[in-house]
């Protein structure tokens, strides 16, 4: 029973719709039941393990320390428990195949990636996890739950990589850019300063590894202390076109109507790019090679680094610098 503590694989999968929306009215829409069913469920849920699990904040629902530490053990189950049913049913209707399973923590070059695995493995069941938490989804690569994921390592902030999981390096060091409303004072400018946004709003993801300690290691080293705003990136982005906060963000990100993309001065924020595989069992094969996967996320990542104004232009001044960044395609004029 639940008031004994034994939760049912519906309750877990509940609190991971409630954290991947970060909204408990998104997550009934998503799991097909009421808001007021799932807010009675999750009350429930909380009651029996004794804490709260999610803080409801004006901009959504955001797990609490209990509620991510819940969440790291519920997703790897979860993740299970829906391939155990998956390949039961497989194996009931006879249908075999060949199945891929990729993770990453969210990227614009994610759908090309997809597009590109699945016209190079046809016959391929591929399916995609999300996670914000790259810590997660390693664990899971090494629980064999995931074959693959492109995550980011925060500079001075490195993961944790579990045993049996190799790291395959897409870009040494990408910049990470800021994203301001397009009215904003600043967003007339090709390059921002740090300092000049001292006195705004900055969205946070708390929930992002390293994402935080990341940026409060720039704002320290740059003597600066400002108001911080926790949030997700959905919630970021309309936010930031509200005039509300400012926020760091890829800069294979997109502007988009009320919001623009800038590179900071001195690019003081980056991140690693990684591909991260689990090491292949003696005497198995894998359905497919980490240098292929590899070879599709770097043409993927290219896409997008090419179609974003600001990366571009950020690529062909640093070309011109001959910047000693290692740059993932060759800049063209």
């Amino acid at each position: 029973m639940l008031g004994r503590v034994e939760l049912e694989v519906r309750h877990l999968r509940a609190l991971c719709a409630i954290a991947d929306t970060g909204s408990v009215h998104k997550a009934a829409r998503q799991l097909g039941m009421t808001q007021p069913s799932l807010t009675t469920q999750l009350r429930r849920i909380e009651k029996a393990v004794g804490g709260q699990l999610f803080s409801r904040e004006r901009t959504g629902s955001r797990p609490t320390p209990l509620g991510r530490s819940v969440l790291c053990r519920a997703r790897p189950l979860v993740a299970e428990m829906s391939a155990l049913v998956r390949e039961a049913r497989a194996a009931a209707s006879g249908v075999g195949g060949a199945h891929l399973r990729i993770g990453s923590t969210g990227s614009p070059a994610v759908p090309g990636w997809l597009r590109r695995l699945r016209a190079r493995l046809p016959e391929t069941d591929t399916t995609i996890h999300m996670d914000v938490s790259a810590h997660t989804l390693l664990r899971m690569v090494a629980a064999d739950q995931l074959d693959a994921i492109f995550v980011h390592e925060v500079e001075g902030s490195p993961l944790r990589i579990p045993d049996g999981v190799e790291l395959h390096v897409l870009v040494e060091r990408e910049p990470q850019f800021v994203a301001v409303a397009a009215n904003h004072p600043a967003a007339a400018r090709s390059v921002l300063n740090l300092e000049d946004l001292a006195q705004e709003r900055w969205m946070v993801d708390p929930s992002a590894d390293g994402d935080w300690t990341g940026l409060r290691r720039v704002f320290a080293e740059a003597g600066i202390d400002p108001r911080i705003v926790h949030g997700d990136n959905l919630a970021a982005a309309d936010l930031v076109a509200a005039g509300e906060v400012v926020a760091a963000c890829q800069p294979t990100s997109q502007s988009r109507p009320g919001r623009v993309v800038r590179p900071l001065l001195g690019d003081p924020l980056a991140v690693r790019l990684l591909l991260a595989t689990r090491a292949a069992a003696p005497g198995s094969a894998p359905v497919i090679g980490s240098d292929a996967l590899l070879s599709d996320l770097e043409a993927a990542y290219r896409e997008v680094a090419w179609a974003s104004d600001a990366y571009r232009h950020w690529f062909q001044r640093h070309d011109d610098d001959n910047h000693a960044t290692p740059l993932p395609f060759t800049v063209v004029a």
